[in-house]
């Protein structure tokens, strides 16, 4: 019984241990600030402007701003996880053909950017964009936030009882607490988790029109969540819901077509 009583011991000692240096070390398993795997041939159309947005706690963003006269709106891109801007080339060139000023945003710990990336970090760079939006005489109601992977958690944020033109949601998931019960569901993970995302509690307080995109052979984030995300909004909605696409969705014509057709219904 010693022998068996021992065993039970360092079995649970070392399980606290694994727990222990998980709640040291997550944020290592959550963002991934060098990793650049969706590269693409595209080459960036006009030269937007390398601009580096300020934000209250003393960190700048490098961004990229694109902005014409003609135009009428502005979309506000937060990309997701494991890239740089020159992996989202091909968004960017279709928001100008399409007639869209844009600022693409990269976080803190991102691209080179000083500091290292936390919920309430990101939520700052968000809300740091805006505001130098709006400085420079950009009206919120222009505004169309972007969110991708990552990045919906924040928009979805920063959309919260704001009358902004509109927000679109690439790949959403419903919190990061519910993705980290699917990779590590061994661990306490509502228990130890610092950053938590709690999307899917804020969508009551989302009013403007949303569309919401997602494969449903999704790898990484589970389409469900995406579907759950849609279903939970009680604004004016919309979605884009494909058989056979991944996490990092197929710009085709289909999904443009999508975009435009809502881009194009916001007032």
């Amino acid at each position: 019984m010693e022998l068996k009583y021992k065993i039970i011991i360092g079995l649970v000692l070392a399980y606290l241990a694994i727990v222990l240096f998980m709640y040291i070390f997550q944020r290592t398993f959550l963002y991934f600030p060098h990793e650049d795997n969706y590269l693409t041939e595209e080459k960036i159309l006009g030269s937007p402007q390398i601009v580096y947005i300020p934000t209250e706690d003393d960190i700048t963003l490098y961004s990229w701003y694109y902005s014409s006269d003609s135009n009428s709106k502005t979309i506000v891109f937060f990309h997701g996880n494991a890239g740089t801007l020159n992996s989202r080339i091909y968004k960017l060139n279709y928001f100008r053909e399409i007639g869209l000023n844009y600022l693409a945003i990269t976080w803190r710990g991102f691209s080179g950017n000083d500091g290292k990336p936390t919920e309430d970090g990101l939520y700052k760079d968000a809300r740091s964009a805006i505001e130098w939006l709006v400085e420079k005489g950009v009206d919120k109601k222009d505004i169309i936030l972007y969110g991708e992977s990552l990045g919906t958690g924040i928009a979805i944020e920063i959309s919260q009882n704001e009358l902004f033109a509109g927000l679109i949601l690439e790949s959403p998931y419903t919190s990061i607490v519910e993705m980290g019960k699917i990779s590590f569901p061994y661990l306490p993970i509502k228990l130890i988790l610092k950053d938590r995302y709690d999307s899917v509690d804020k969508l009551k307080n989302i009013q403007i029109p949303t569309l919401v995109l997602h494969g449903k052979n999704d790898s990484l984030v589970p389409f469900y969540m995406g579907k759950e995300i849609f279903e939970n909004l009680s604004t004016v909605k919309f979605n884009y819901f494909v058989n056979d696409d991944d996490h990092m969705m197929r710009f085709d014509s289909s999904l443009k077509n999508t975009l435009h057709n809502f881009i194009n219904g916001l007032n």
